[in-house]
Formats: structure tokens, C-alpha cells, sequence
């Protein structure tokens, strides 16, 4: 089982509540790709899931039992804000792969890394901006 993240994977689902872990995907919405093209099944991703038309969504960390079924295993952050699963009311969800704000590493304006945690006195951050 890998970590996975890839651009323009995304489905809709109609999975209702927070006892439910495992969540249906109904197919890709158009000009997006499936989890199972885009993840593949066994592997994990971090994953959104908004639920059309209201307030309600979740951003965690997610696997992908089957081809059609997201696991969702961690949530790192909710509408609700607190790391609980989402009580998602009835109605059509979108499910998307996403990079959580709180999993990124980049360069400020000023060109320090952010988060540091303690790479830049190894010349993490020289390369990197370098590379960019």
C-alpha cells in the first residue's frame, strides 16, 4: 500500500453519515479521472469530501478498499473544525484527492521554508528554492 496523490482524480458519492467509513464513489464527474485510474485500489491518498449545496465537508486521509470504495481512516480537519467524522446529511457529495495545507511544505515570499522543521541548516531550502 502506497501514498498516492494525483491531480484531477474525482468522484461523486451519496454516502450519508459518520458511522459509515467506507464510502460508495458513483464515477468520475467529467473531464476528472476515477480513484481507481488516479490512486489505484489498496493505496491511500488524502481526500476531500464536500457535500454539494451546503456547508458540510472533510478533509483526511483515505484508502481505497476497492475500486469503488474509499476508506476514509483519518480525518486532519472538518467543516465542524475538530478532526471527527463528518455527520454528512443526504445528498450528492463530491470526493476529491486534495494535499492538505497542513501536509505541504513550500517557500515564503522571502524564501524561507515553511514549515522549516529544521531542514533549512541542511541546505534543504537552497535547494529547493534553486529548483523552483
Amino acid at each position: 500500500m502506497a501514498l498516492v496523490i494525483n491531480d484531477r482524480v474525482k468522484e461523486t458519492s451519496t454516502s450519508t453519515g459518520t458511522s459509515q467509513t467506507t464510502w460508495t464513489l458513483a464515477g468520475a464527474a467529467m473531464g476528472f479521472q476515477t480513484f481507481n485510474a488516479g490512486v489505484g485500489s489498496g493505496n491511500t491518498t488524502y481526500y476531500c469530501i464536500f457535500n454539494q449545496g451546503t456547508s458540510q465537508w472533510e478533509v483526511g486521509l483515505g484508502t481505497l478498499s476497492t475500486s469503488t470504495n474509499l476508506q476514509r481512516t483519518t480525518i486532519l480537519d472538518n467543516s465542524d473544525n475538530n478532526t471527527s467524522a463528518i455527520d454528512f446529511a443526504a445528498g450528492t457529495k463530491d470526493v476529491f484527492c486534495t494535499l492538505p495545507a497542513s501536509k505541504a511544505v513550500y517557500l515564503d515570499s522571502t524564501g524561507a521554508l515553511v514549515p522549516d522543521l529544521g531542514y533549512a541548516s541542511k541546505g534543504f531550502a537552497t535547494a529547493m528554492a534553486i529548483a523552483l
